[in-house]
C-alpha cells in the first residue's frame, strides 16, 4: 500500500502546500514567470500589501467618483467639525472634508513615488550598466562620482533644490528623481560585473553582438529582478520624502490635497490635542502605504530569489 501511494506521487503531479516555495519551484510545467508569481502569491503579507496599494491606487484614480465632497470646497458652516455621517473623517479649519482630501491625497503620494522612482531607476541603470560593462577608467570615473553624490544627505539636497525651484509636485518629482539614483547605479554595476563574465554573454560578444544588444538582450533580463525590488522599496521612500517636503511647505501647492500638507495643516497644539481626526487619517494613510509597499518588496525579493526558503 505504501509503495503504491509513493509511486502515485512520483508519477502524478505532487500535491504542494501553499507555503512550500521549493516544492512550487519543482513543478516542471511552470514557466519561470509563473513560478515567480506563485512564489509571490505564497507570501501572505506581500499579497496583503498589493491589495492595500491596489485599493489606494484605485481610490486615487476614481477620486472624483469615490470622494463624497469636493476636496477644495470651503464651507464656513462646517468648520472643524467632528466625524459624522456627512463627514466621516470630519472637516478641517476652513470646512473642507477630510476624507475627500485623504482620497485625493493618494493621487499625489503614489504618483510622486512612481514617477520619481522611474526617473532615478532610468538614471541609475544607465550609469551602473555603463560602469559595469565598460570597466576601466569609465567605471572608476562614474563610481567616484557616485560616491561623491552619496556623501551628501539625499533629503538635504532635495530640500535645497526644491527650495530653489519653488514648491510644486513636478519639482518634487524632479528633485527626488535627480538625487535618488546612486544606490541603483551601484546595484546595477555589481550585477553587470557578475553577468558580463558568464559564458553566454562572452559567446554573444564573440559572435559579433554589439554592446547595446548584449546589454538589453542578455544582461537586462537578469537585472530586472533586483531592480524591481529596489524600485518597489524606493517608492516607499519617495512617498515619505514627499510627505516630509509637503509638511515643510515645499511640496504641493495649496489647496491641492496631499497627506503631508494635511499633516502640516494639523500641526498646531490645539489641533493635535483637540482635533485628532485631522492628523490621524493622513498619518495612518502614509504609514499604511509605506508598510504595504515594504511588504510587496519583501515578497518580490523572495519571489525572485530562487534560494529563498521562507515565505510569508
Amino acid at each position: 500500500m505504501t509503495e503504491t501511494r509513493t509511486s502515485e506521487l512520483v508519477v502524478g503531479l505532487p500535491v504542494v502546500a501553499t507555503g512550500d516555495a521549493d516544492a512550487l519551484d519543482r513543478i516542471a510545467d511552470l514557466s519561470p514567470a509563473k513560478r515567480t508569481l506563485r512564489r509571490f502569491l505564497s507570501h501572505r503579507l506581500a499579497v496583503f500589501g498589493a491589495l492595500v496599494i491596489g485599493l489606494m491606487a484605485l481610490c486615487g484614480l476614481l477620486a472624483p467618483i469615490v470622494a463624497p465632497h469636493d476636496p477644495n470646497k470651503i464651507d464656513l458652516l462646517q468648520i472643524a467639525q467632528s466625524p459624522s455621517l456627512l463627514h466621516p473623517l470630519g472637516t478641517d479649519a476652513v470646512g473642507r472634508d477630510a476624507l475627500s482630501r485623504v482620497i485625493y491625497g493618494a493621487r499625489i503620494s503614489l504618483s510622486v513615488g512612481v514617477c520619481a522612482v522611474g526617473i532615478y531607476i532610468a538614471i541609475g541603470f544607465v550609469l551602473g550598466a555603463l560602469a559595469g560593462y565598460a570597466g576601466g577608467w569609465v567605471d572608476n570615473l562614474l563610481m567616484r562620482f557616485t560616491d561623491i553624490v552619496m556623501c551628501f544627505p539625499t533629503f538635504v539636497l532635495i530640500l535645497i533644490l526644491v527650495g530653489m525651484l519653488g514648491p510644486s509636485i513636478w519639482n518634487v518629482i524632479f528633485a527626488i528623481g535627480l538625487f535618488g539614483w546612486p544606490g541603483i547605479a551601484r546595484l546595477v554595476r555589481g550585477q553587470v560585473l557578475q553577468l558580463r563574465e558568464l559564458d553566454y554573454v562572452i559567446a554573444a560578444r564573440i559572435l559579433g553582438a554589439g554592446a547595446i544588444d548584449v546589454m538589453f538582450r542578455h544582461i537586462l533580463p537578469n537585472v530586472i529582478g533586483p531592480l524591481t525590488v529596489a524600485a518597489t522599496l524606493g517608492i516607499a521612500s519617495a512617498i515619505l520624502t514627499e510627505a516630509g517636503l509637503s509638511f515643510l511647505g515645499l511640496g504641493v501647492v495649496q489647496p491641492t490635497p496631499s497627506w503631508g500638507s494635511m499633516l502640516n495643516d494639523a500641526r498646531s497644539p490645539a489641533t493635535l490635542a483637540g482635533k485628532p481626526w485631522l492628523w490621524i487619517a493622513p498619518g495612518v494613510s502614509i504609514s499604511l502605504a509605506v508598510l504595504a509597499i515594504n511588504f510587496i518588496g519583501d515578497g518580490l525579493r523572495d519571489a525572485f530569489d530562487v534560494r529563498s526558503r521562507a515565505v510569508g
